[in-house]
């Protein structure tokens, strides 16, 4: 059996086609041509009121954080079980991080252990839309209007999936997109978006984006000139970003078709193992559509866990394991607190190991990783 990795990035063919029209067009520097035409897409996919595209959803994030003018003291909820960006963001301001315990089956954030957080001290909810599935976002925004917060999607893993009828990152008052190489596509290795779905932010967010500048409005010709007005920082990509990007948006319908044929092999393949109860494997609830971003099962502990990581390894397919809770780290016990019991952020966590999926893998490659699997637990296929 050939190598498997964890992750290649798509190429749809496209692209180079792309990019050569942005190096003869000699405009580089972003919100040019391409950067437009991906705005548009991502606008009509979402519904969303404006998209602005950015070098990394890490950048999103950090724009939201200014945005919604987070300061000093301000608390800030959000998981514990995600990537560190989602936490830098609000850190990087001043706001103390209330991480809130998630869902066992999900993994995604516990309307409930939100609400017992809640302080006059809150000033957002963050939520991680884990694997690209839904958190349950009727419930969260309902709270987040009873406490008058903000909430802000981290949808970095969640591009074309949605929440019943609506697009992820659409739902909070901002979300964010991630474009990096290891998500379902990619803008050449890094690249991100924000969603902008609150009316009143869209002129402040292009002022911050723009160096703090009000740019936007001399290009459009509401002002003479343009000056410094606020803070801000460079969050434009540029073009050659955004040409790659174009090609994998205007695929993205058979990108996610293609890694959800294949996240559908692993489910059948890999019943058995939830049958005999020796490991349990990923659910989709009534209330989310799946872009199949991540297919993972669990073992029983960590143990287990890193010993089928380690078998995997040595047939040549490569396996891991995701995020250690922030919460547990060194500047995480600095920076703000667990609020409430840890019943599933951690022990989940350390069970859950992620597969092979990417849009160039073959559903024969599916089904040798199936066998091994089974093979490792001691099941025939």
């Amino acid at each position: 059996m050939n190598s498997i990795p964890f992750n290649k990035s798509p190429v749809l063919g496209t692209e180079i086609d792309y990019i050569r029209q942005a190096i003869e067009s000699r405009a580089l520097c972003g919100d040019g041509i391409f950067s437009k035409r991906c705005e548009v897409l991502l606008k009509e996919m979402t519904s969303t009121h404006r998209a602005l595209m950015v070098p990394s959803c890490t950048a999103a994030l950090e724009l939201s954080a200014i945005l919604i003018d987070i300061q000093p003291g301000d608390e800030v909820i959000l998981p514990s079980f995600t990537f560190v960006s989602t936490a830098n963001a609000y850190a990087l301001r001043g706001a103390k991080l209330v991480f809130v315990d998630i869902e066992k089956d999900s993994m995604n954030l516990d309307p409930n252990r939100v609400e017992e957080a809640i302080t006059d001290k809150t000033k957002a909810i963050v939520v991680v839309h884990y694997a690209g599935m839904a958190c349950k976002m009727d419930e969260i925004m309902q709270i987040a209007e009873r406490n008058n917060i903000y909430v802000i999607e981290d949808a970095a893993q969640a591009i074309g999936n949605h929440y019943r009828d609506r697009a992820l990152g659409s739902i909070g008052h901002l979300g964010t997109f991630s474009f990096h190489e290891t998500k379902n596509i990619t803008s050449g290795g890094e690249g991100g978006a924000l969603l902008i779905n609150d009316k009143k932010l869209i002129e402040r967010a292009e002022i911050i984006r723009e160096k703090g500048t009000n740019r936007k409005l001399f290009l459009r010709g509401v002002v003479d000139k343009y000056s410094w007005v606020d803070i801000g920082s460079s969050f434009l990509p540029s073009e050659i970003q955004c040409a790659y990007l174009l090609a994998q948006l205007e695929n993205i319908k058979k990108i996610n078709g293609k890694r959800l044929a294949l996240w559908n092999t692993y489910a059948a393949e890999l019943s058995v193992l939830e049958e005999k109860g020796v490991a349990s494997l990923p659910s989709v609830p009534e209330y989310t559509g799946n872009n199949a971003h991540i297919f993972f099962l669990k073992c029983k502990n960590i143990d287990e866990r890193s010993e089928l990581i380690t078998f995997l390894r040595q047939h040549d397919v490569a396996a891991v394991f995701h995020y250690v809770p922030l919460h547990s780290s060194k500047y995480g016990k600095t920076s703000g607190f667990f609020h409430g019991a840890d019943h599933f952020t951690t022990c989940e966590s350390e069970k859950l190991v992620r597969l092979p999926l990417y849009f160039e893998l073959t559903e024969k490659e599916v089904k040798n990783v199936c066998s091994l699997i089974l093979d490792f637990f001691g099941i025939e296929a």
